[in-house]
């Protein structure tokens, strides 16, 4: 009998396509699927709902602490708002040490998972037998992102998308607590001229390889 979950630990930049595919993956699998993002945003939904402030570590801490990660709802937790509210509470210490704790627990479902975010490889799961680091081009992250929302009827502007991109880019990768880069044994899929069945493909040849081992 499986006594320990098998792990997919998937990081890479906004609009990589490393959301599409965690989640394309653990359905494959019959894995266990977290978006790591999303409980960042939930945490500044829970503060915001409350009315409280954003920039209280302590209270930002402990509604991380209390965070339910079972049924994140996607859609509720991508507007905008939440995600600017997010990127405050998400370079917190304590809130991000809460966090970790969370996801590495969820991370031991049986019979596996597949977490994607931004320090999976790296910090969360730094064991976790598949790393996957997804990229692409800044240029056409933005052209899926700008699409996207459009396809959603919302206002866009490419440029503006581009740049907030560069913008997010930055901050992920320069932040002082887990900034976004590869693990040194994480696999790399550069999806700027692959669409989504290629990457699942090349993803699922690695994992399939690992099974086996």
């Amino acid at each position: 009998m499986q006594d320990k979950a098998f792990i997919i630990a998937i990081d890479g930049p906004a609009a990589s396509g490393k959301g599409t595919l965690a989640r394309n993956l653990a359905t494959h699998y019959g894995f266990h699927h977290l978006d790591t993002g999303l409980t960042y945003r939930a945490v500044a939904k829970a503060l915001i709902d409350q009315g409280l402030p954003l920039d209280d570590e302590a209270i930002a801490a402990r509604a991380a602490q209390e965070l339910n990660l079972k049924g994140l709802d996607r859609t509720v937790l991508s507007a905008h708002d939440i995600g600017e509210a997010a990127s405050k509470v998400a370079v917190m210490p304590e809130v991000r040490r809460a966090l970790v704790e969370a996801q590495r627990k969820f991370a031991e479902n049986l019979p596996g998972t597949v977490l994607d975010g931004r320090d999976i490889g790296t910090v969360v799961c730094p064991d976790a037998p598949v790393k996957l680091y997804i990229t692409a081009s800044a240029e056409v992250r933005a052209e899926r992102r700008f699409n996207e929302m459009r396809a959603k009827n919302a206002d866009a502007d490419y440029n503006e998308v581009l740049d907030d991109l560069k913008r997010r880019d930055e901050r992920d990768m320069n932040r002082s607590a887990s900034p976004l880069k590869p693990a040194s044994d994480a696999h790399l899929i550069d999806t700027s001229k692959m669409d989504i069945e290629a990457a699942f493909l090349e993803a699922k040849k690695l994992i399939d390889a690992a099974l086996r081992a």
